[in-house]
C-alpha cells in the first residue's frame, strides 16, 4: 500500500493506463501542463501524440472524441471545469450516449470524460455546478463520482475499460486528501457502493465531495450516541440500490446527501426510491440535504453559506431522528 492524494491517484490511473493500452490517449485544455496537476508530466512519458492538447472547444473536442471511440481508440477526453460540459451536451447525450442502442450494438463509444468540480474554490457561478444528475437522467451513460483517493484510482482504471461512455467526476475539495492505495493493480466495479463508516441509527447516502462534511458530522454525531451509517455509491449510474435499501432496512431511516441543487438532484431520486421500497422499514420521513437553489456565488462568505456542511447534515439527522437537541451538536 501507498499513501496517495486524490490527484496523485488520478495520475496513476492515467499513467496505468496509458502504458497498459496503447489505444488509450488524452486530449483536453492545458492537459500537457496539467492545470490542476493531475496530467503534468504525462506528455513526457507518453508524447504528444498521445497526450494531445485541444483548443478551447469543448464541443468539438468531444466529437472527436467519440469519433476516435467508434473508430477502435480509447480517448480520454478532458473537460477542464464541469459546467464547460454543457458546451458539449449535445455530444455527450445525444451522440456519445446513444451510439451503442442506434447501431444495435454494431458500433459502441469507448471513451472517458473526465471533469473537474470546483465547488469552494470561488470559482463563482460559470465554473462551480455540479452537473451529475443531469448525466444521470440520460440513458446510455455511466456516471462516476469517486469519493477518496483509492475509489478514483480504480473507478478511472474501470472507467477507461469501460465498452460505453463514462462521464467521470473529480471534485477538488478532494484533491489534497490522502488515503492508501494498493500498489497492485485494482479495478473497483461499477455499481458497487462502499460503506464508509457502518452504524445503525440511520443511514446517510454521500458520494464524491459530499462526503468530507457527513464524515466530520459522523463525528460529532457519535459523540452523542448516534451512529449513522454512510453508504458511498461511488457510481451514481449504475446505481447500487441493493447496498442502500438494504442499509435503510436496518436503520428505518435515511438522508440522503447530494452537493447539489434540491429539484431533481440525486438525493430527490433516492429518497423517492427508497420510499418506494422501504416504505414499511421507515421510521420517519426520508430527509435530503442539499445546496440551495441559487447560482454559486463570487463572494466568498456567500459561497461558504450555501455550501454543504456537517452543520447541515447534523441538523438533518436531527429531523429524521427526531431528536432537536442534535441540531445544536
Amino acid at each position: 500500500m501507498a499513501e496517495l492524494t486524490f490527484l496523485a491517484a488520478l495520475q496513476l490511473a492515467l499513467r496505468e493506463e496509458l502504458a497498459r493500452d496503447p489505444r488509450v490517449f488524452l486530449m483536453g485544455e492545458d492537459v500537457q501542463c496539467g492545470v490542476f496537476g493531475v496530467t503534468n508530466g504525462l506528455v513526457d512519458e507518453f508524447g504528444p501524440a498521445r497526450i494531445r492538447n485541444t483548443p478551447i472547444a469543448e464541443a468539438a473536442m468531444t466529437g472527436v472524441g467519440l469519433g476516435a471511440a467508434i473508430a477502435g481508440a480509447r480517448p480520454i477526453v478532458e473537460i477542464e471545469f464541469s459546467t464547460m460540459t454543457y458546451i458539449a451536451m449535445d455530444m455527450i447525450v445525444n451522440q456519445a450516449a446513444k451510439t451503442r442502442y442506434m447501431t444495435a450494438g454494431q458500433a459502441t463509444a469507448p471513451m472517458v470524460i473526465r471533469t473537474a468540480i470546483c465547488m469552494g474554490f470561488n470559482a463563482g457561478p460559470q465554473h462551480a455546478d455540479t452537473p451529475h444528475a443531469l448525466f444521470a437522467h440520460s440513458a446510455g451513460l455511466h456516471v462516476a463520482v469517486p469519493g477518496s483517493p483509492r475509489s478514483a484510482r480504480g473507478l478511472l482504471k474501470t472507467a477507461i475499460r469501460s465498452d460505453d461512455p463514462v462521464v467521470f467526476f473529480e471534485h477538488l475539495s478532494l484533491g489534497a486528501t490522502k488515503e492508501e492505495v494498493p500498489e497492485e493493480e485494482e479495478l473497483i466495479p461499477f455499481g458497487q457502493a462502499l460503506v464508509r463508516r457502518p452504524g445503525d441509527d440511520v443511514t446517510v447516502v454521500a458520494f464524491g465531495g459530499a462526503l468530507p462534511p457527513v464524515l466530520e458530522a459522523a463525528e460529532r454525531l457519535a459523540a452523542e450516541g448516534v451512529s449513522i451509517e454512510i453508504i458511498d455509491p461511488q457510481t451514481i449510474v449504475p446505481f447500487d440500490w441493493d447496498a442502500v435499501f438494504a442499509s435503510v432496512r436496518r436503520t428505518g431511516r435515511l438522508v440522503a446527501v447530494d452537493d447539489a441543487l434540491p429539484t431533481c438532484s440525486m438525493a430527490s431520486e433516492i429518497c423517492a426510491t427508497v420510499a418506494g421500497e422501504c416504505f414499511e422499514s421507515l421510521k420517519a420521513a426520508p430527509v435530503k440535504v442539499t445546496r440551495p437553489d441559487v447560482p454559486i456565488p463570487f463572494s466568498v462568505p456567500l459561497e461558504q453559506h450555501v455550501l454543504l456542511s456537517a452543520d447541515k447534515v447534523v441538523a438533518a439527522v436531527a429531523r429524521a431522528t427526531g431528536r432537536s437537541a442534535l441540531a445544536t451538536v
